[in-house]
């Protein structure tokens, strides 16, 4: 048996859940959202909790147990919690302006970078003066929603837009993310 799979997602409270033909809609204080799961799961609401069962052990239903479980795990948290994400981008000169749900980024290319951000998906976005040991963090973009599938895809696509190069470490970062860097053409040494 999954442990994952097995578990059962607990409402808190003011979130419900409703499911109609495997169509499962959750609505929180953040936001409702809602998801067509796998026809072969068995979903039931008992108790102020959500429960995935699998008919059967094969592979196929096995995989999908513990996947299930945890894609309706993360719509409550997201309504209920809701997600955050956070790139810093390091690099002199790199900038970032929010006009609405648009994002207008200076990034050394000779044009800006604009993004604009999805429905649903919140941005704050706040710049810095060089000081210190982070004297190369130009600004810090701060993403929230609901859905954690639609925010990691939102940060991933604005990441690649300026990934972290190895040398000087420019570009966008997660926080906490470490950028192993590369020695120059001038530390290497001579033959």
């Amino acid at each position: 048996m999954s442990r994952i799979g097995k578990a059962p997602v607990p409402l808190p409270a003011g979130v419900s859940a409703e499911l109609t033909d495997h169509t499962l809609v959750v609505k929180g204080p953040k936001g409702a959202l809602s998801r067509q799961l796998h026809d072969h799961m068995e979903i039931a609401i008992e108790d102020q909790a959500i429960l995935v069962r699998r008919p059967s052990e094969s592979k196929q239903h096995r995989s999908l147990h513990g996947l299930t479980r945890t894609l309706v795990a993360n719509m409550v948290t997201g309504v209920s919690q809701g997600y955050e994400k956070v790139l810093e981008l390091y690099g002199v000169g790199f900038r970032i302006q929010q006009q609405g749900q648009r994002l207008t980024m200076q990034l050394g290319f000779s044009h800006p970078v604009v993004f604009d951000l999805p429905e649903g998906i919140n941005a704050a976005a706040e710049s810095f003066v060089p000081t210190g040991e982070n004297r190369y963090l130009s600004a810090r973009l701060t993403l929230r929603g609901i859905d954690k599938e639609m925010l990691g895809q939102t940060t991933a696509t604005i990441r690649a837009a300026k990934k972290p190069e190895p040398y000087k470490g420019k570009g966008f970062r997660y926080r906490g993310e470490v950028v192993r860097r590369k020695a120059g053409k001038a530390a290497q040494s001579r033959e």
